[in-house]
């Protein structure tokens, strides 16, 4: 809770500070605030507490949640590049303020107790999300992606809240506790046909948020018409958000409504497969096969919140973590890639345009591959060891098919995610020498080092969790 008060304080101070401090300073009072944040979320640790009428509940699952959330969004300000530079359309305080509120949203997402509290959440991160997406004014394909976004997200917030509504009309609670009391103590056949409805359609709407299909159509225009290192922030932040939220809801109080959302979720989660992985086969630019790679990786997730194992909140974590390190890594190096060749090529996010990377550029050629290698799964990243432990999840519920059918599709993401390392080392281009900024190459090697330690040492963060 005082992370949450401090992060709002600290996006308030930074609209002000914009007037005094020159735009490298600011970026650093805001890295500062994240760490800030981070110290008091982990002061909670193993203090369960319950905030303001017992609506917003720490616990060290969520308080887990919050820190990759933050780190997260520490990443994203350390690669906000473009922020620093001398440009007087951007506005990077504002923008670094909206951040921060966004992460309160989420994390408001990941600590509810209370169903408006989840709805305020979601709200505060989605609204500071199409504002984001927009914020490049004189690009019109940002300018569609946040209508398309604004538009679509209004429409399932709709769902949500009659989802909402209708639980609350069959239980008359909005608190999670009582919610959960009152579906285990009562029989099913005695409850309201219309609280089925109410939970699905509050799933359905989480689902959107998450990018599960068929509720993804928004995820690639989006991603690819949003400015790139908001595209990074929305692709980890708000996902992770997203499943805590969602595994907090069906693990907690629908737990005793497994019957009711188990076999839907199951088969969203084969179909987002297919489509996710399917559709990044055929895409020439690295954004948008990214951005399907999300939704792939939606559908991994979902496997193990419907295999409802001990195991699964640790599984769902490892994962959460191992995909932002790898995400913000991939992210990072087409904002210099596409940055450098966007003088010299039409199309600068297509995979042509990291031809010859390796050359003149053997370290981001390195980070770059080993972030796909990690989304990929392949062994010595924590990529890996994130879907060997959902697959072990939804293995021990004897529930053969969707693991089987999530094998074959890791192995056509292998396929997509190699097209970039084969173009950074196999195929012939000329890329000179791309300067990197000093804190940007930092955490690029952090993020990088992170998959590389957690692939060989998975037991480091799995224990915690």
């Amino acid at each position: 809770m005082t992370a949450i008060i401090a992060l709002s304080l600290f996006g308030i101070s930074n609209l002000f500070l914009g007037f005094w401090f020159p735009r490298k300073t600011i970026q650093l009072i805001t890295l500062l605030f994240l760490v800030v944040s981070m110290a008091l979320t982990v002061s909670d640790w193993n203090h369960e507490l319950l905030w303001f009428g017992n609506m917003f509940r720490t616990t060290n699952t969520s308080i887990n949640f919050s820190l990759i959330i933050q780190l997260a969004a520490f990443f994203v300000v350390a690669f906000s590049k473009a922020f620093g530079q001398d440009d007087e359309h951007t506005h990077p305080a504002e923008y670094y303020a909206i951040m921060l509120f966004s992460v309160v949203g989420a994390i408001l997402m990941v600590s509810f107790d209370h169903m408006i509290v989840l709805f305020v959440g979601l709200e505060i991160l989605s609204v500071a999300m199409y504002v984001l997406t927009g914020s490049d004014k004189r690009n019109l394909r940002s300018n569609e992606a946040a209508i398309k976004y604004f538009l679509m997200g209004s429409f399932t917030t709709g769902f949500l809240l009659f989802g909402i509504t209708l639980v609350y009309g069959a239980t008359r609670s909005f608190y999670i506790s009582n919610i959960g009391t009152i579906l285990t103590t009562t029989a099913p056949e005695s409850m309201p046909s219309f609280l089925f409805i109410g939970v699905l359609l509050i799933i359905v709407g989480l689902l959107f948020k998450v990018s599960a299909a068929p509720f993804h159509f928004w995820t690639p225009d989006v991603y690819e018409g949003a400015p790139t290192i908001f595209t990074m922030f929305m692709s980890t932040i708000v996902k992770t958000a997203s499943f805590a939220a969602l595994f907090q809801l069906v693990s907690g109080i629908f737990g005793s409504l497994y019957t009711v959302w188990v076999l839907p979720v199951y088969f969203i989660s084969m179909l987002t497969l297919v489509v996710g992985n399917i559709s990044a086969v055929y895409q020439q630019s690295v954004k948008r096969m990214l951005a399907f790679s999300s939704i792939s990786h939606a559908g991994y997730l979902l496997l193990t919140v419907s295999s409802k194992q001990i195991s699964t909140t640790s599984s769902i974590l490892y994962y959460s973590l191992s995909y932002t390190l790898a995400t913000v890594v991939a992210f990072a190096v087409l904002i210099l890639v596409s940055e450098y060749q966007s003088a010299r090529v039409e199309k600068p996010e297509n995979f042509s345009s990291f031809e010859g990377l390796a050359k003149n550029n053997p370290g981001l050629a390195l980070c770059f591959s080993i972030s796909m290698l990690s989304l990929a799964g392949i062994p010595l990243t924590a990529g890996f060891w994130g879907k060997f432990f959902i697959f072990s999840d939804t293995f021990s519920r004897n529930i053969i098919y969707p693991v089987i059918l999530a094998i074959l599709m890791s192995a056509v993401g292998i396929y997509y995610y190699f097209k970039g390392i084969i173009a950074v080392y196999l195929k012939a281009g000329e890329i000179e020498k791309i300067e990197v900024p000093t804190l940007f190459k930092m955490a690029l090697w952090a993020c990088t080092l992170g998959t590389i330690i957690l692939g060989i040492y998975p037991s480091l963060v799995k224990s915690v969790f």
